[in-house]
């Protein structure tokens, strides 16, 4: 369906803009090393989609890109082959099997991330300088302004993360902030209720909260998962959200 200029695609133009200041202070931090990695996963990734997009005759999406960008962020540290490894089963399995973006629950960089960190857990997780937390920021407010970043799962996080790490700001590391920012409030895979991205938001938080608690890891592999999990328990929390309407609307109407 679309509205005016606002399709699909539109929309993933926009959070690829958005990406770019995490995209230039990343690289900026890493230098030609993760250039290199950044480049290796949007060539993989894009192979990958053209495949599946030539053989469906449907347009690649600039959403790949993005995609792209944050496994290269957050995926351990491995070698050239799993990568590619990673990569591939990524976006097959995570997205475009499904149809492409915005027909999936899960992100192909959640996938792509959680299948090197499972399948080579000796790999060290990459940690993310404090600068990227920042960057995070004004691809926030531009994603808020235009209407696509869903903010009730943004607060909700916050408001957890915030009495969780007992009314401070501890527990909100970089990671988590590109991770909520770019993975959990994508609008493609997040909750489509009201009240189920409030839920969606609180979610993420608490398994930020606990997993910190009882989870001495790395904050990208404590976001990751809690993005995973998040995510996986989506469609339930909207399908709560609408049995919970329901017998509502039987009690006030009958």
């Amino acid at each position: 369906m679309m509205r005016g200029i606002w399709d699909r695609e539109t929309v993933a133009v926009i959070i690829l803009a958005a990406a770019i200041p995490v995209a230039v202070t990343w690289i900026w931090q890493e230098g030609s090393a993760g250039a290199t990695r950044l480049l290796f996963a949007i060539v993989v990734g894009g192979v990958w989609q053209a495949i599946f997009t030539m053989l469906r005759a449907q347009p690649p999406s600039a959403s790949g890109i993005v995609s792209a960008l944050l496994i290269a962020m957050l995926a351990p540290e491995v070698g050239p082959f799993q990568f590619v490894l990673g990569v591939s089963f990524g976006f097959v399995f995570g997205e475009l099997v499904f149809g492409g973006w915005g027909r999936s629950v899960l992100s192909p960089a959640v996938v792509a991330v959680v299948f090197l960190g499972f399948g080579f857990p000796l790999a060290a997780w990459p940690p993310l300088a404090v600068p990227l937390g920042w960057a995070t920021i004004p691809a926030a407010l531009l994603l808020l302004a235009l209407g696509i970043l869903p903010w009730r799962v943004l607060v909700g996080a916050l408001v957890v993360l915030v009495v969780g790490g007992g009314f401070s700001l501890d527990l909100l590391t970089s990671a988590v902030a590109v991770v909520l920012v770019l993975l959990v409030c994508d609008p493609a895979t997040c909750a489509s209720t009201a009240s189920g991205r409030w839920l969606n938001g609180a979610l993420f938080g608490a398994l930020i909260v606990l997993f910190s608690a009882i989870w001495a890891t790395a904050p990208v592999q404590t976001a990751v998962s809690a993005a995973l999990l998040t995510a996986l328990t989506t469609p339930l929390l909207d399908e709560i959200t609408i049995a919970m309407w329901r017998a509502l609307r039987r009690h006030r109407h009958g």
